[in-house]
């Protein structure tokens, strides 16, 4: 049941964190300081993690993103807009495919999984300064294979907005069958910028 499965999670954790720790500095090279595996433990146990800017959000939501991946029902990273859904999925995505898990992004027009092969050699032979903002949509564009609204959905980590998560849903129970819906369930879920998410944005 639910009660066991949280405490088989629970005492995976510290292992999955390290696990997670080592994929990022093998593939981004960055480590995750320790306010950041705090932060993970934090969201882990349902609760609101106050990072300050540049403390690195995107970084954290990966340790309880994959913690809560393993059980294979599915987990959703809401985004404050489509850019930063597509831009955080491909950023760290390097890290989730080095742990084996498939990465989806759900966006207003187009849904997407993420592919690290598809960057054209050119530019992987380039330094680092492609992953920064300026050139994240043009690596973006590159890493993203377009798929269905429910593939993306059946990604085992599924980035989007709260505004397209929330109207899939909707047109989800005005199907008149299972087979068509395009969400499979809601079993875990990271809100990035919750304080706007949950209250500004809080009539969607």
């Amino acid at each position: 049941g639910g009660a066991a499965e949280a405490a088989v999670l629970d005492s995976l954790a510290p292992e999955a964190f390290a696990a997670v720790r080592e994929a990022s500095r093998r593939t981004l090279g960055q480590r995750h300081f320790d306010v950041q595996l705090i932060g993970g433990m934090i969201l882990h146990q349902g609760n609101i993690s106050e990072m300050r800017t540049g403390e690195g959000k995107t970084l954290v939501a990966t340790l309880p993103a994959y913690l809560n991946a393993l059980t294979g029902k599915g987990v959703h990273i809401v985004t404050v807009n489509d850019y930063l859904s597509r831009r955080d999925a491909v950023w760290m995505g390097e890290v989730y495919d080095a742990l084996g898990l498939t990465v989806g992004i759900i966006n207003h027009e187009a849904s997407f999984v993420f592919d690290g092969s598809r960057i054209p050699a050119e530019d992987a032979a380039q330094d680092d300064a492609t992953r920064d903002a300026t050139g994240a949509f043009k690596v973006v564009h590159y890493f993203l294979q377009p798929c269905s609204r429910r593939e993306a959905y059946a990604a085992d980590i599924t980035y989007g907005t709260n505004n397209e998560f929330g109207f899939d849903y909707l047109r989800d129970n005005m199907k008149f069958s299972l087979e068509d819906y395009v969400q499979r369930g809601h079993h875990f879920c990271i809100v990035d910028e919750v304080d706007t998410i949950l209250i500004d944005e809080a009539r969607t």
